[in-house]
């Protein structure tokens, strides 16, 4: 049985998705309902069983889970970078990481889990080595900690079953109307030019012109694939990027949604005072090492991406 913590969100979802597209079904979702609405990913798709991740915790750590594991994916974590609460985000992204980690090693079950560019930060060099870890927001801070954790586990211990995690840069696509303000640039704008307003970006800030902060946009169909890529080499381990390789501006997204929708113009909109200092003007991931250990799929662009969300999304 496939385990996809975080399964009923927009990742883990995509994940259960494509795993039903291959023809797999035994898969055990584990999340938090709390937000019902999250119910929708799941609707279409085929799951064997649902756990909340406080009762799957507790039989992780009992021992009890009574069935034989394939994989875990651990999508699962408080993924809202501007939350502060530290107690509250190492808990739910560090403290849980470590116990699924050493249950896996324990019972030799492959662990993909999900990092984060933020673990970057303020640097302008992403590449996965710690002297360009610079998290700006204790959400970095707690995928930085992780990683720190299997770096020392995999030196000290060494590894009984593959160990994996993707430093996931900005990830849009389906499956992630649930997320609010947290939801990518793509769905926002898509909505606000539905609405019949214009699409708004960020002004200028940061050294940047308006709407030229760029980052690395992935689209989740390419995180998807890398994730069940390494499911189907169990001999690489470590820590790598996720990203395109590319920086595009968000002023394309605007562009790809217009075009898109065949209306609208860019507004912009000044830069929020509580995300100065804490904002990454600049992302661009280093995946140099993804392709050395054998992915070499091409990544969609972010006007490939965004007409195949937005094409999506317009069909629901």
């Amino acid at each position: 049985m496939y385990v996809i913590t975080g399964g009923a969100g927009f990742i883990g979802s995509n994940l259960v998705h494509a795993l039903n597209q291959r023809g797999i079904n035994d898969i055990l979702v584990v999340d938090d309902l709390s937000d019902g609405q999250k119910y929708k990913n799941l609707a279409d798709l085929q799951i064997a069983d649902y756990l909340d991740k406080d009762d799957f915790i507790a039989r992780v750590e009992q021992r009890r889970l009574g069935l034989p594991i394939t994989a875990i994916l651990h999508q699962g974590a408080c993924s809202d970078t501007t939350e502060w609460d530290g107690q509250f985000m190492l808990r739910n992204n560090f403290e849980y990481s470590k116990k699924l980690l050493q249950f896996c090693q324990e019972q030799r079950v492959p662990f993909l889990y999900a990092s984060s560019a933020a673990v970057y930060g303020g640097s302008a060099n992403f590449i996965e080595q710690p002297e360009h870890e610079k998290p700006l927001n204790v959400y970095g801070y707690s995928k930085l900690l992780f990683d720190q954790y299997v770096r020392q586990w995999t030196k000290q211990k060494g590894l009984s079953a593959q160990v994996a995690g993707f430093r996931y840069f900005n990830v849009y696509g389906p499956r992630e109307q649930h997320k609010g303000k947290m939801a990518s640039v793509a769905f926002h704008l898509d909505q606000q030019i539905k609405a019949g307003q214009n699409p708004k970006l960020f002004g200028a800030y940061d050294g940047y012109a308006p709407g030229m902060q760029a980052r690395d946009f992935i689209y989740v169909g390419d995180v998807v694939d890398v994730n069940l890529w390494f499911l189907e080499h169990p001999e690489h381990n470590g820590i790598f990027n996720l990203g395109t390789g590319r920086a595009e501006p968000f002023k394309t997204i605007a562009e790809s949604a217009i075009e898109f929708h065949q209306q609208g113009e860019i507004e912009y909109i000044d830069f929020p005072e509580g995300l100065k200092g804490h904002y990454q003007s600049y992302t661009c991931a280093d995946i140099r090492l993804l392709r050395e250990v054998g992915y070499h799929q091409e990544m969609k662009t972010v006007r490939q991406g965004v007409e195949a969300y937005l094409t999506w999304l317009n069909r629901q």
